[in-house]
């Protein structure tokens, strides 16, 4: 099914037609699962949550959306990353609180997402903190590195959920990658 029907499917979802979620989970589960592999890719190895599991608590998030305005397949995809990452963040944070502060976490380094996508840990507690810092800084740049970095969406896909250009999106990405760097090195 073409990005078109899966937007129908959200659209009527977002009425409250429950056949349409039915109809939705199927197409997007393995978009899903991918965006969960991706997530816990960049996990320590000795992680508990499973990409099953991770999307499973994403979908009883989604579910419990009431009146949602999707407006598209990746305005979708961009809350289900959101969701995912703060899924992740409390899990961490349960992780931190069982260990006691044991913080021998690997550091983030933002130089670019092909070079943080293939790092097998981040720490995601100190990304965490730094992507809230940057949201009272600038919300535009940190909605930009949720979708990108998390959410897996292009520039142009970005661009369309934030309702700004795609030289906007690519100045605003640059600008936070820089200044995410120099906060997690």
């Amino acid at each position: 099914m073409q990005s078109e029907g899966i937007t129908e499917l959200l659209v009527d979802w977002g009425k409250g037609d429950q056949a349409a979620l039915e109809k939705l989970m199927p197409l997007v589960y393995d978009e899903l699962r991918r965006l969960a592999s991706n997530y816990l890719r960049r996990e320590r190895a000795t992680h508990t949550l499973q990409p099953t599991a991770l999307v499973n608590e994403a979908y009883l998030k989604l579910v419990d959306q009431r009146n949602a305005k999707w407006q598209n397949r990746a305005h979708f995809f961009g809350i289900s990353a959101q969701l995912m990452r703060r899924i992740l963040v409390d899990h961490a944070r349960q992780h931190q609180a069982v260990k006691r502060g044991g913080s021998n976490q690997q550091r983030l380094s933002i130089t670019s997402a092909e070079r943080v996508a293939k790092q097998p840990e981040i720490d995601l507690l100190a990304l965490n903190e730094a992507l809230d810092e940057l949201t009272r800084m600038d919300p535009q740049q940190a909605q930009i590195v949720e979708l990108k970095f998390f959410g897996g969406l292009s520039i142009d896909e970005t661009a369309e959920v934030l309702g700004i250009s795609h030289a906007t999106v690519e100045r605003d990405w640059k600008l936070a990658r820089a200044w995410l760097r120099r906060q997690l090195e």
